[in-house]
């Protein structure tokens, strides 16, 4: 798997399409077990100099500037959070997956790690008995 560097990472994170030698990493980055935290990640880099440019620029008290930046980059993750499967879904989709890929391979992830950890269950109890 190839990892694309800072500025095909900027593309991406803009929502940009990368080359197809970074198709198995559009799936890791957007199907991992970390893939929320990820996807938070990138909407902070995008909101970063809009925000930056309104605690800057508005005509207004330091405090007030503070609270507006605080709310628009608050309503702004809060959004793209609301909307993170669809988003993703999306960059799957041009990375040339079809749609759906990421909430089935999310759901097969989730049900590998459920089954595991109830067999890890069944192993203590089953240890337990034996003593």
């Amino acid at each position: 798997m190839t990892r694309p560097g800072p500025l095909l990472w900027l593309r991406y994170a803009f929502g940009g399409r990368l080359p197809n030698r970074y198709r198995d990493w559009v799936l890791h980055d957007t199907t991992g077990s970390t893939w929320v935290l990820r996807h938070l990640a990138r909407v902070l880099v995008v909101i970063a100099v809009p925000v930056a440019l309104v605690v800057v620029f508005l005509p207004a008290s330091p405090g007030i500037r503070a609270l507006t930046a605080f709310t628009c980059a608050a309503c702004a993750v809060l959004l793209t959070s609301i909307l993170s499967n669809d988003m993703t879904e999306r960059r799957l989709h041009r990375a040339g997956f079809d749609w759906g890929t990421g909430e089935r391979v999310r759901g097969e992830r989730a049900t590998q790690s459920q089954r595991a950890a109830n067999q890890r269950r069944r192993d203590r109890i089953a240890a337990r008995r034996r003593r």
